[in-house]
C-alpha cells in the first residue's frame, strides 16, 4: 500500500470522483464562513494544483453506514479533494472498511485510485479545511444544514459512527438526539429517537494513533459492533 509519506504534499493530484449525494453539496466557493473563505483563498494561491475547496462526500448512496468525521485535514483531503485521502487517518480508516467488507480496490492515498466504498459512506461535520484543523462553534453550525441534508437523503443507513468529539456532537443533533445526554466515549452507543443508532470512536489521527489512544484493535472493535447491529 503506498503511505501518504510517499506522496510530496506539493504533488498535483487528479481531480476527486464525483459526489454521491450531488444535490447536497456546498457550492465550490461557499461563501458561508468568512474565516474558512480567507484560508481557502490563501492556500489557492500558496497550492494552486490542490482541490482547496469544500470536499464532497464518498462513497455508497444507499449505504447502511455513515461515518461522520470532523473537516478536511490540509495535506489529505483539502489536497486531494477526497475524505481522509492523503493523510495518516485515511491509512487506518481504509484498511478497516477493507477488513470489514465495507470497501474495495487498492487505496493508493490518491482520489483516482481504484478504492470504492460498499455500503458505506464518508460525511464531514464540516466541509471546508479550518485553521490548525480547528473549527469554531459558529462554523459547525453553519455547515450542518449540509450535513443534515446528506443524512435525510440515506434512508437505508441506520447506523453511524462519529469520529472524535466534535462530529459525534455534531452527528447527535443531525439525528435528532440530545446533547448533554448523549456523552462521547469510545465505543459508546447512543439510540436516537427514530431508532438509528451512533457509535462513537477516538478519532483515527495521526495523534490518536503515535499516542496510543486509538489502537487498530480499538478501531476495529466499533465496526464490528456497526455489523452486530446492522445483523441485530
Amino acid at each position: 500500500m503506498l503511505t501518504p509519506s510517499a506522496i510530496p504534499s506539493e504533488s498535483v493530484p487528479a481531480g476527486p470522483p464525483p459526489s454521491p449525494l450531488p444535490n447536497t453539496e456546498p457550492p465550490h466557493d461557499c461563501p458561508l464562513c468568512p474565516r474558512l473563505v480567507a484560508l481557502r483563498e490563501s492556500l489557492r494561491v500558496e497550492y494552486p494544483g490542490w482541490w482547496n475547496a469544500p470536499v464532497p462526500a464518498l462513497g455508497d448512496p444507499d449505504a447502511w453506514l455513515g461515518i461522520i468525521g470532523l473537516a478536511p485535514g490540509k495535506h489529505g483531503a483539502n489536497r486531494t479533494g477526497r475524505p481522509f485521502t492523503g493523510d495518516y487517518a485515511g491509512d487506518l480508516l481504509f484498511a478497516t472498511l477493507a477488513k470489514f467488507g465495507l470497501a474495495s480496490g487498492v487505496y493508493e492515498a490518491r482520489p483516482d485510485d481504484s478504492l470504492r466504498l460498499e455500503g458505506a459512506i464518508i460525511l464531514n461535520s464540516v466541509k471546508c479545511l479550518p485553521p490548525e484543523n480547528k473549527p469554531s462553534p459558529e462554523e459547525i453550525r453553519t455547515c450542518r444544514p449540509f450535513v443534515q441534508n446528506q443524512v435525510a437523503v440515506l434512508p437505508k443507513a441506520r447506523v453511524f459512527i462519529a469520529l472524535g468529539q466534535i462530529a459525534h456532537q455534531s452527528a447527535v443533533k443531525v439525528l435528532g438526539g440530545r446533547l448533554p445526554k448523549a456523552r462521547f466515549a469510545h465505543l459508546a452507543e447512543h439510540r436516537m429517537p427514530d431508532g438509528r443508532v451512533l457509535i462513537d470512536s477516538y478519532h483515527c489521527s495521526r495523534y490518536n494513533q503515535n499516542t496510543g489512544r486509538l489502537t487498530a484493535e480499538m478501531f476495529e472493535a466499533v465496526f464490528a459492533r456497526a455489523l452486530e447491529l446492522r445483523g441485530g
